[in-house]
């Protein structure tokens, strides 16, 4: 019997499930969105039995309403019978979730006649145990569908269709979370603060002289030395062990000035002729 690769799909219902498998769709997986569970070990044992079928992408969630009683021990089945599957969790913040469904003005399917936000913190306590069985979490709240859609293809498409590892990088605020889909964090607070010089307090670290104040300190020279030094280091070796895509979070406090201004200078200096680089500025335009 042939291998067929496996990924499922799952997370709150508006977090961008659709637009996933869509894109799965065009990478030539064989997709099929809310597939029953209990019908998953025979519907892999059919797919493998085909000559077409290699690779296949199913989206599991709160729509089926026996997911999560089943779900944990059919992947434990699954995987004992040595497929190889990859669980990706897709996640989204309440705010945005809210905002989604506000503006196609759909029914939450948990919401029982109540707000959003109620159908949206049920449908999170019962996915939990799937979000900490993922093998990714990718947050798509600072996504638009075209920016998702290219996230979703740049991790899907392995080194065989990439010559060099897709790095993105993610600069943030503390204040409002961690990226979930982060795989390396770095924080830079430990640098000297522009929000508290008058002059650069209302620019952002794109500016020419918040890129100075905060690049020009011995402290942001010798920590990009050595951070540049680990990623030397860090990422043939990813690649060596088929890892394409990484994300790396770099945060401080508001998300505007020093996270900023190092992302930016990762993307033009340490990154350029090693990696392709996609480059996202998450909290930059929060108040």
């Amino acid at each position: 019997m042939k291998k067929v690769r496996l990924i499922i799909i799952s997370g709150p219902s508006g977090s961008g499930k659709s637009i996933a498998i869509k894109v799965l769709e065009d990478l030539n997986f064989f997709c099929v969105d809310n597939l029953p569970v209990v019908f998953l070990p025979k519907f892999m044992e059919l797919s493998s039995q085909s000559a077409e079928i290699t690779k296949v992408a199913i989206v599991v969630d709160v729509r089926e309403r026996e997911f999560l009683k089943d779900f944990p021990s059919v992947l434990n089945v699954m995987r004992e019978c040595g497929y190889n599957i990859e669980l990706i969790y897709l996640e989204a913040s309440d705010d945005i979730l809210v905002r989604r469904f506000s503006e196609t003005r759909r029914r939450h399917p948990l919401s029982e006649g109540d707000s959003f936000l109620e159908g949206i913190k049920r449908e999170r306590e019962m996915l939990a145990g799937i979000k900490t069985a993922a093998n990714k979490i990718i947050d798509t709240s600072g996504y638009n569908v075209h920016q998702l859609k290219e996230i979703i293809r740049d991790y899907f498409s392995g080194p065989a269709q990439h010559e060099k590892m897709v790095v993105h990088l993610v600069s943030f605020s503390y204040r409002y979370g961690i990226p979930a889909d982060a795989d390396l964090i770095m924080d830079v607070r430990f640098l000297s603060n522009p929000y508290f010089v008058e002059e650069l307090k209302d620019l952002d670290g794109r500016d020419d002289r918040v890129k100075k104040f905060v690049l020009d300190k011995k402290e942001a020279k010798e920590f990009l030395e050595r951070f540049g030094s680990l990623l030397d280091f860090l990422i043939p070796n990813y690649w060596k062990e088929g890892k394409s895509y990484l994300t790396i979070a770099i945060g401080c406090t508001g998300g505007k000035h020093r996270s900023v201004a190092i992302a930016d200078f990762l993307a033009d200096n340490i990154f350029s002729e090693k990696c392709i680089i996609k480059k996202r500025h998450r909290d930059i335009d929060r108040q």
